[in-house]
C-alpha cells in the first residue's frame, strides 16, 4: 500500500509539473490573441475650456435687461450670460480679431465691433453672428464703442471714424469723414449728440448727427468716455482723471478737481449717481451736480483695469483685464 502512495504522489507531482510547464506557454498564446485580433478602444474623455478663462481681457460689456448680458474681448470672444452674470457660455464669433465694443437692441438682437473694423450682428440671441458691411479704408479702421440709441447704432474709431446701422447692425454708412484724430466715445440723447476723442477735442451735433461742431475747450488730455444724465447735464472723462463737466447740453464744459491721477476710461449715470472706472482698479463717484467726486476702488486689493461699467437692475458689470460683476458691494470675477 505504501508503495502505491508513493506511485500516486509521483503521479501527481508529474501532473503538476506538466501543468506548471504548460502555463508560460499559454500566457504568452493569450497576449499574441489579443494582440492580433483584440483591438483596444481608446476612451478619450474631451475638456470643454471654461467660457471665461483667467487669460481673457473683456472690453465691452452690455446688459439689455437684468438677466440677459454679453460681454466681448480679445481673440473674438464673446459670452453671454441668461442668469444675471451667474454662468456664462461661449458663443461663436467667427473672428479672432479683438473685439472692442458691444450693444444690443434686446435679447435677440446684437452688434460687436472691433479691430480692423470688423462689426458683427446677431438676430438670433448669439446662436449664429454675421459679418456686416461695413465702409473700410487704407486706415487701420480699429473701432473703439459702439453703442445704440433710438434704435440707431453708432460706432467710433481710429482716424475720424463714426459709423452709423439703421437695421440693426447688418449695414453701415459713414457719418463723418476720416480724420487723423481718434473717436473714443459718442453718446445722443434724441437729435442732441457729442463726441469726445484725442486731444481733448469734444464735438457737438443738434441735428442727430447729421452735421457736427467742435467745442474750444482749455482741456487738451484725450477724452475716453462720455455720458448724459438729461439734456443739459453731462460728465466726460478721460487721462490722468481728467473730469469734464457740463450743465449747457455741452455748449460749455467746465473741469472738476481730479479725484485720481489714474487714467479714467468710462463714464455711466446709472440713474442714482455718476460713476467712471480706469486704471487699477479705480472707481470714482459723484451725486447728480458732479462737483465733487470720490475716488476709491471697486474692491479693495483688486487693482485691474477696466474699460467700462453698466448697470443692470441692482448690479452692475465690469468690463477690463477681467469680466466681472458688482453687486452689493461684493465684486465677483468671472471665471475664478
Amino acid at each position: 500500500m505504501l508503495h502505491s502512495l508513493k506511485q500516486f504522489g509521483s503521479g501527481a507531482r508529474a501532473a503538476v509539473n506538466v501543468v506548471t510547464s504548460a502555463l508560460p506557454i499559454a500566457i504568452i498564446g493569450g497576449l499574441l490573441y489579443a494582440g492580433f485580433f483584440v483591438k483596444a478602444e481608446a476612451v478619450i474623455n474631451k475638456v470643454e475650456p471654461k467660457a471665461v478663462e483667467r487669460r481673457d481681457n473683456f472690453f465691452s460689456v452690455v446688459a439689455p435687461d437684468a438677466q440677459i448680458a454679453w460681454a466681448a474681448g480679445t481673440g473674438g470672444k464673446i459670452v453671454r450670460s441668461d442668469d444675471g452674470g451667474r454662468t456664462w457660455h461661449r458663443q461663436d464669433s467667427t473672428t479672432l480679431e479683438n473685439l472692442q465694443g458691444i450693444a444690443a437692441w434686446d435679447a435677440q438682437h446684437a452688434v460687436v465691433a472691433g479691430n480692423h473694423g470688423v462689426v458683427l450682428y446677431t438676430s438670433d440671441g448669439g446662436s449664429t453672428w454675421k459679418h456686416a458691411q461695413v465702409p473700410k479704408s487704407d486706415n487701420p479702421n480699429k473701432l473703439f464703442r459702439v453703442h445704440i440709441f433710438d434704435g440707431v447704432a453708432w460706432a467710433v474709431g481710429e482716424f475720424g471714424s463714426l459709423l452709423r446701422s439703421d437695421d440693426k447692425g447688418a449695414t453701415w454708412t459713414r457719418a463723418m469723414e476720416e480724420k487723423d484724430r481718434a473717436w473714443n466715445d459718442v453718446f445722443f440723447r434724441g437729435r442732441l449728440g457729442w463726441l469726445v476723442g484725442e486731444f481733448g477735442t469734444v464735438m457737438r451735433s443738434t441735428d442727430g448727427g447729421a452735421t457736427w461742431s467742435e467745442t474750444a475747450l482749455d482741456n487738451k488730455v484725450s477724452l475716453m468716455g462720455v455720458d448724459f444724465r438729461d439734456d443739459l447735464n453731462g460728465v466726460a472723462v478721460g487721462l490722468t482723471g481728467t473730469v469734464l463737466v457740463t450743465s449747457d447740453g455741452g455748449q460749455t464744459w467746465r473741469e472738476v478737481a481730479r479725484p485720481t491721477r489714474e487714467h479714467l476710461l468710462d463714464i455711466a449715470w446709472d440713474e442714482k449717481r455718476w460713476v467712471a472706472v480706469g486704471d487699477k482698479g479705480v472707481m470714482v463717484t459723484s451725486d447728480a451736480a458732479a462737483n465733487e467726486w470720490k475716488a476709491a476702488r471697486i474692491s479693495e486689493g483688486d487693482v485691474s483695469w477696466r474699460t467700462q461699467i453698466t448697470r443692470a437692475g441692482d448690479r452692475h458689470y465690469v468690463a477690463g483685464a477681467n469680466l466681472a460683476v458688482l453687486d452689493g458691494g461684493t465684486l465677483t470675477i468671472v471665471g475664478r
